[in-house]
């Protein structure tokens, strides 16, 4: 009984699915949900009818297809023509929705098996004509085989059936038939050899073993030889991509991982456009896959990724009808998305003449108007009704509208206008459409009436959209209807809109213009007391949201799963009321003292609890940031300055152009500016709503990676977890061997996902080291207390290898890195840096200096550059500025470790200071001669956008751009000092225990003075470079 009640309710929420699906096809939910219910009943040929309802609306992937088509294949004669050719327009229906190797396999083994079963029956049923014959096999599998070809790692499940049975058909055939397949063989193995494809290796074995059988034995090498030709190029595409196709695997085919695959390919000089289509195909499949099973974001990766395709088409120049067929294919795919029917309407505009064009617009438009959900979509209305409009607007410029083209147009607009604010209580907030109407009649028909009509009910319906009142007043200014917008501003300033400022701003500037001195004051004077209402107003606002936000840190911060995990601190002596202190969490039995017993029954009193507070931090970027998104193009920082002022002192913004949208950081100088940050989430930069985020944990320290990884390296690892909004190198002005870097992602989610990359082998024994970024864990850190973790021994024979040192120092504690440094030419330089696990292992390490070791004598020292001697020996001044350059026109934000690595492949540096705002940096080169690599270059380099400028260096300055005199003659050049004139000792102090100063240098040395003599006495005719050039040249 209960078996039938549940049936029961089953049929009923079957007959109220179809009602609703009636009502609603274009609903996916509502499909997905008949199937789930016609599979629950367990009824077939309502499962097929659920099935076939929704092919019907919808393309759709295997997960619908494959049972539908053995649904079909179970139920049909295959003795049938009929049902033969039912199959497979089947087959040719689930091929135009998405790619499936899946189904192409199905299809190619239906193939064969219903063309092996006609030979060995001897009899073929009356009707199927050519069907199932040799000849047209070779065509039907070849059609087939040719749709999956572009997935570079599958596509050999296709193929390789096809080429079995032709060499099967081929080792039965005689005589010229024999010749004939053996040439259609031949030529499909050497298309393949041409493709870039998993098992390359084994398509090349099939082609020797078919030469072998088939072709003159003297012939057989050089077949080899050129079909090893013909291959090369397509086994160095897929090694090339091997990589991104192991990290796309590794990320479970995440829409993420082929978004960064399809973006890595696009970037490329010359793009392929074999790898990219099968890409684009490949990637919509996945979405549509997780998009049926109700992932969140794949709808939207899935329109992207249509978009992304018939651009890519366009930009290729792809036949007219290879273009057509994917944007009809993507509009059974996404018929939600007005971005991709605007897309094609622009196309038929540009492929067909006037009349044909606006016919099939017209029906495209109508089609697009009867999908509801994309109707509750503002953001698809707009690009559609726009689309639509220019067609028309076009066509009225040119001279081939008729009369009522112009009054068609309007009321295109105006039944998008419509649309919008039926869709969404918000509508359109940029008003994308009003401003489009607005041009029309302004421009287009000199209907000024109109478009003050037009203002002035869009104010009334977004009563607090800055964007509206200022559009209105600016059709009333141009109208000269001045007492008309004075009222009106006078109206607005006190209300309650998005961007006040915005408005107070305009009617200043009005009133300047067009206002008597009194008009003016007024204005400011009511402008002044606005603000007091609207700051008063906004106070109250950020105070609640500030209790809110505080809420949600702390909620967020008890909840979060940290990669270290923090010591629990454990409270001593605690009685049943609490205590308002912290306890020091750090003094525990490790540290090698106990605490003494306390005394019992001591009063309270007298007892007073240990206060430590924790140390507080320079810099704690990640806790002081926020996210800032969905910027307008091109928002400037003065603009997020003004939005953010009133949250806290603001140490930096730092805005980023991603591929797909405009985002900032803002970092406050304290923490507590960030919970009223926060509530300037959904507030409004010119016209569009932004989003803000916290930020902090969004962001990786890295390090551990190889000595030769670059910022390329790093986005290429991490970017497949998701959008990287920046990677900060540090400085090597202190370190030269310093190897971390932070990777900020945009989300926090992204950041978590990285992780799985801890511990992952670099090679030579390295594990890559990830974690959450925590200013207050630094000493957690591998690389962040190196400096103190490491020795320099120097003095070594050029004999010593790696496993010498290693072998001496670890007697003094756990080795964990030895670097040797090598000249040019890979030979040992006689010095090295040993790296230990502690800091006390190092000290114990400085017991092995006057060690011998091979005969030499070595020196052991602490490896902290930053500790530097106060003296320098003489001449050491002179030497330095003799290789060290200026680079000048950095970009704004130039990091030094980034500029580091881009000079590097130019020259060897030992150290970059950047003096961001001068836009200059100092580098300091290995010696003269690679400085004037540097100066000689006869290309430029080209860094982040900016064209360097490399002059003669000046290291004798200060180390900041404040100047210390007025500028010289020479219009702020450095003109460096004559040779003659004397080295100082040290820092500029005098040398004790010498009796006069050395002046005495090596001879490069002394010829790089001279010239830089010879430039002083030059600076001020231009003639400096030229100079160092003939020095470095060997001029006089």
């Amino acid at each position: 009984m209960d078996v039938q009640m549940n049936e029961a309710d089953a049929l009923e929420a079957l007959s109220a699915i179809l009602e609703s699906l009636t009502e609603n096809p274009y609903d996916l939910s509502l499909h997905a949900e008949h199937i789930r219910i016609a599979r629950s009943i367990g009824m077939d040929d309502q499962l097929e009818s659920a099935l076939e309802m929704m092919t019907a609306f919808w393309a759709t992937g295997e997960e619908v297809w494959l049972p539908l088509i053995q649904r079909k294949l179970d139920t049909s004669n295959l003795e049938s023509p009929e049902d033969l050719k039912m199959v497979l327009d089947l087959f040719t229906r689930a091929e135009q929705d998405y790619l499936s190797i899946s189904i192409l396999q199905k299809h190619l083994e239906f193939l064969v098996d219903r063309y092996e079963h006609f030979v060995e029956s001897e009899t073929r049923p009356d009707g199927l004509e050519e069907m199932f014959t040799p000849d047209w096999m070779h065509k039907a599998m070849t059609k087939v085989v040719s749709q999956g070809i572009g997935h570079l790692t599958k596509s050999q499940l296709l193929f390789d059936i096809q080429r079995d049975w032709e060499l099967e058909r081929l080792q039965n055939a005689t005589g010229e038939e024999r010749e004939r397949l053996a040439a259609i063989v031949e030529t499909m193995l050497l298309e393949r050899l041409q493709q870039p494809h998993a098992n390359y290796e084994e398509t090349f074995q099939a082609y020797s073993s078919f030469t072998t059988n088939y072709r003159p034995h003297d012939q057989y090498e050089s077949l080899l030889v050129k079909a090893s030709k013909l291959r090369s190029r397509a086994v160095k595409g897929f090694q090339l991509r091997e990589e991104l196709e192991a990290s796309l695997a590794r990320s479970n085919f995440s829409l993420e991982g082929y978004a960064y695959y399809i973006a890595a390919e696009r970037r490329r000089k010359n793009p392929e456009s074999f790898v990219l289509k099968g890409l684009y195909e490949r990637a919509a499949a996945e979405a549509d896959k997780r998009r049926f099973a109700g992932e969140v974001g794949a709808e939207v990766a899935l329109r992207s990724f249509w978009t992304g395709y018939v651009d890519f088409l366009r930009q290729q120049d792809a036949e007219d009808d290879e273009q057509s067929l994917v944007y009809r294919r993507g509009l059974r795919s996404v018929p939600v998305s007005g971005e991709l029917y605007a897309r094609y309407m622009r196309f038929l505009e540009r492929l067909l003449v006037s009349e044909e064009a606006a016919a099939q617009i017209q029906a495209v438009y109508e089609k697009a108007q009867s999908v509801r959900p994309l109707l509750n979509e503002v953001e698809q209305i707009v690009p559609l009704t726009i689309a639509r409009a220019g067609f028309e607007k076009r066509r009225i410029e040119a001279g081939k509208a008729d009369e009522q083209g112009f009054d068609h147009l309007v009321q295109i607009l105006m039944d998008g206008i419509s649309r919008v604010r039926k869709a969404s209580k918000t509508g359109d907030p940029r008003l994308r459409l009003e401003k489009y109407l607005s041009a029309i009649c302004l421009d287009l028909a000199d209907l000024q009436a109109n478009a003050l009509v037009l203002w002035e009910d869009t104010a009334k319906h977004y009563k607090n959209s800055y964007l509206a009142w200022t559009s209105y007043t600016d059709v009333l200014i141009q109208q000269h209807m001045h007492e008309d917008a004075r009222k009106v501003f006078r109206d607005i300033a006190s209300k309650n809109l998005d961007w006040s400022e915005a408005v107070w701003e305009a009617w200043i500037t009005f009133e300047q213009l067009h206002g008597t001195v009194e008009e003016i004051n007024d204005a400011l004077d009511r402008v002044e007391r606005a603000q007091i209402q609207v700051n008063a107003r906004r106070a109250k606002e950020a105070e609640k949201a500030q209790i809110a936000a505080a809420q949600l840190i702390a909620e967020t911060q008890a909840t979060a799963v940290s990669v270290a995990e923090a010591t629990v601190p454990t409270q001593v002596g605690a009685t049943a009321e609490p205590a308002a202190m912290e306890v020091d969490s750090g003094a525990t039995a490790e540290a090698g003292s106990k605490r003494k017993a306390e005394v019992e029954g001591t009063p309270e009193s007298s007892k007073k609890a240990r206060v430590e507070q924790p140390v507080k931090l320079k810099r704690d970027r990640e806790n002081c940031t926020v996210f800032v998104a969905d910027l307008p193009a091109g928002t400037q920082e003065d603009e997020l300055a003004a939005l953010f002022k009133d949250c806290g002192s603001i140490r930096e913004i730092k805005i980023t152009q991603l591929p797909n949208s405009l985002v900032a950081t803002v970092e406050f100088m304290e923490r507590d500016s960030v919970p009223a940050a926060l509530t300037k989430d959904k507030k409004r930069i010119r016209e569009q709503e932004i989003a803000v985020h916290l930020a902090w944990r969004s962001t990786l320290y890295v390090t551990n990676f190889p000595e030769d990884a670059d910022d390329t390296f790093i986005r290429t690892l991490f970017g497949k977890y998701g959008e990287i909004f920046d990677v900060r190198w540090p400085s090597k002005k202190f370190k030269s061997t310093r190897r971390f870097c932070y990777v900020q992602y945009t989300t926090p989610a992204s950041a978590e996902a990285a992780l799985e990359l801890h511990g992952t082998d670099m090679g030579e024994g390295r594990k890559l080291a990830v974690y959450i970024s925590d200013p207050e864990r630094r000493k957690e850190r591998t690389d962040s207390d190196a400096d103190e973790r490491e020795v320099y021994v120097a003095g070594l024979s050029k004999l010593v290898t790696k496993e010498d040192l290693e072998n001496l120092f670890k007697t003094y504690g756990t080795v964990k890195d030895v670097r040797m440094i090598l000249d040019d030419k890979g030979r040992f330089k006689g010095f090295a840096f040993v790296e230990f696990e502690t800091e006390q292992e190092a000290r114990a390490a400085l017991a092995a200096n006057n060690h011998e070791l091979k005969k030499r004598r070595m020196a052991v020292t602490l490896a902290d550059s930053r500790v530097r001697p106060k003296n320098k020996a003489p001449g050491y001044r002179e030497e330095v500025r003799n290789r060290s350059v200026r680079v000048k026109n950095l970009p704004a934000g130039t990091q030094e470790g980034l500029l580091q690595q881009a000079l590097e492949k130019h020259a060897k540096v030992k150290r970059v200071e950047v003096f961001a705002d001068l836009g200059e940096a100092e580098v300091e080169l290995e010696n003269a001669a690679e400085a004037g690599k540097l100066l000689l270059r006869p290309d430029s380099i080209v860094f982040n956008g900016n064209t360097l400028q490399i002059v003669v260096g000046n290291t004798s300055g200060p180390r900041s751009s404040r100047p210390i005199a007025p500028p010289s003659a020479t219009s702020g050049l450095f003109v460096p000092r004559n040779a003659v004139s004397r080295p100082r000792a040290g820092l500029g102090s005098r040398q004790r225990g010498l009796g006069a100063r050395q002046t005495t240098a090596s001879s490069s040395t002394a010829l790089a003075t001279s010239a830089t003599g010879t430039l002083s006495d030059n600076a001020s005719g231009g003639k400096g470079q030229d100079d160092f050039r003939k020095m470095l040249l060997g001029g006089k």
